[in-house]
């Protein structure tokens, strides 16, 4: 089946769902779901959204300099400007569509701060502000009569003149999308065409075993975009959350934010010490790879699969209301917060880099933007500044929404795109090597990719990725398209691109760390 529409919206987080409400007045949209519309990163948010909105101790150059920093001096100067700037008026978008921040008793913002910030400038709602930011823009998504939700259908390639026959190179200067092939749930692949298609396909955690992502960030976006030969950049740059919660066997992790740490919680080894001061100044509110590394440190020294965080000298009712939901999964597991030590280790958790884009949201390949956790902005650059990421899908698919808009009307549909071709393919009959595979490319990224890094560790990955690389394309050729293997193949090229870069990067900076190139002491 064929289906046309002005825009293609692929993925529902925040980025999509922004970007498909910002343009839903201009021509029509398809919201492609991979399952359902509440599945999405963006709900699993805790901490909040950075913004400067207390002028009288905040200011946009404090953010900037912030961002500066977090990100070791590798983030585009130009794209954190677009982002802090353009912060405040997004905010209030968020808010008319709904979104209800925490405030105080004089209806001030009650704001935050987390670990990299110099102000408080984070605001919330409770401990699950990406929670009300989801279901705000999915009430607004359902009542948009000009905006069709495709759930439970999983985008598998995006269409190129490499689907018309024609060959294309990474050289190739003008690679253009005109939709994708999309699996419906009925197991057949549907052609979207489009005059402009967005991808916001979110992040890349489920690459390793274990994470605080759903399970659906698969990296299918940029394991497409890269296929198509567009641009992908700083896939090196993988952040680890410090702070998960140790309950061996979740899958994902339960995620204790970073505001936790700026509300003071302090992190302790076994023994019970504090152990910060002997990695950074900042002690616990030190950036988050800094963190993450002092943690890993404290682990392998002293042979433990985890640490604790301690907010037990805070008050007990203050607690609870700052983190409701911490509380509650921690007593589900019979740890009271107010009197007991949080097990902690870091997992997976946001990739700064992504598909390349500029200012616009757009990417190498013509008529294809995207947005979110999917893209490289520059915004980043070498580590995300907690609570930037909310922040930077919003304005980014503003900016894709104008651009989009202005040029979609200058485009039409590609008529002679063939239909999705599965001849002489079958269903695979043991569904048990696709889920073996799965977890080989967990265990190799986790073992050999993780926070600390070599080059004998990177080839060895290397080697042996290679190896289920082949065996994945083999089967993909003589199977029936289905999502399993589709995000096999996804994580397996979003493993490749994680190890490449990172092998071409010969420092270590930001969140790249390796011990074949120690950072240089000041």
């Amino acid at each position: 089946m064929t289906r046309k529409y002005d825009y293609l919206v692929i993925g529902s987080g925040i980025a999509g769902m922004s970007f498909a409400l910002k343009v839903a007045s201009k021509g029509s949209v398809a919201l492609i779901c991979k399952t359902s519309l509440h599945e999405a990163n963006t709900a699993l948010a805790q901490g909040g959204v950075a913004s400067v909105t207390n002028l009288e101790v905040d200011d946009f150059d404090k953010h900037i300099e912030d961002t500066m920093i977090a990100g070791d001096h590798l983030s585009d100067i130009e794209a954190v400007k677009k982002v802090v700037t353009g912060a405040p008026e997004q905010i209030r978008q968020l808010i008319d569509w709904g979104v209800n921040f925490d405030r105080k008793e004089d209806g001030t913002f009650d704001l935050h701060r987390e670990g990299g910030h110099s102000e408080f400038r984070i605001l919330h709602h409770a401990d699950n502000t990406g929670y009300e930011i989801q279901e705000s823009l999915i009430k607004a998504v359902e009542n948009h009569p000009g905006i069709d939700v495709y759930e439970n259908h999983f985008a598998i390639e995006i269409i190129t003149q490499h689907h018309l026959g024609r060959f294309v190179t990474r050289r190739t200067p003008d690679i253009t999308c005109y939709g994708a092939y999309v699996l419906s749930p009925s197991g057949e692949v549907d052609t979207f065409l489009s005059k402009v298609t967005l991808m916001a396909t979110g992040g890349v955690g489920a690459v390793y075993q274990t994470t605080t992502n759903p399970l659906v960030a698969t990296g299918d976006g940029i394991a497409m975009v890269y296929r198509a030969k567009g641009t992908v950049k700083d896939m090196e740059f993988i952040q680890f959350h410090p702070t998960a919660l140790f309950h061996p066997g979740d899958r994902p992790s339960f995620l204790i934010t970073e505001a936790m740490r700026g509300y003071g919680a302090v992190l302790r080894n076994l023994k019970g010490e504090e152990f910060m001061h002997k990695y950074d100044p900042r002690l616990s509110l030190a950036p988050r790879d800094i963190v993450a590394r002092a943690i890993d440190s404290e682990m392998k020294q002293n042979g433990d699969d985890h640490v604790y965080l301690d907010v037990t000298h805070k008050d007990p009712e203050e607690t609870k209301k700052h983190f409701p939901n911490i509380y509650r999964k921690c007593l589900e597991l019979g740890i009271d917060i107010t009197k007991d030590y949080i097990p902690v280790a870091p997992a997976a958790h946001y990739l700064c880099g992504g598909i390349k884009v500029d200012g616009n949201g757009e990417s190498s390949i013509k008529r294809l933007y995207a947005v979110g956790e999917c893209s490289c902005t520059g915004l980043h650059g070498g580590n995300r500044l907690a609570s930037n990421s909310l922040i930077e899908a919003v304005v980014y698919a503003d900016a894709a929404a104008k651009h989009a808009s202005e040029h979609a009307p200058l485009y039409d549909w590609r008529e002679d795109v063939p239909q999705w071709n599965d001849e002489g393919t079958r269903h695979p009959e043991e569904m048990v090597l696709i889920t073996q595979s799965i977890k080989e490319v967990n265990q190799i990224m986790g073992t050999y990719v993780g926070i600390v890094r070599s080059n004998l560790r990177l080839d060895r990955a290397w080697n042996r990725l290679d190896i289920l690389y082949e065996e994945t394309e083999r089967l993909f050729k003589e199977s029936k398209a289905s999502r399993e293997i589709c995000e096999l193949r996804n994580i397996i090229n979003v493993g490749y691109l994680i190890m490449r870069q990172a092998k071409e990067r010969k420092e270590s900076r930001g969140l790249h760390f390796t011990v074949d190139y120690p950072p240089v002491k000041p």
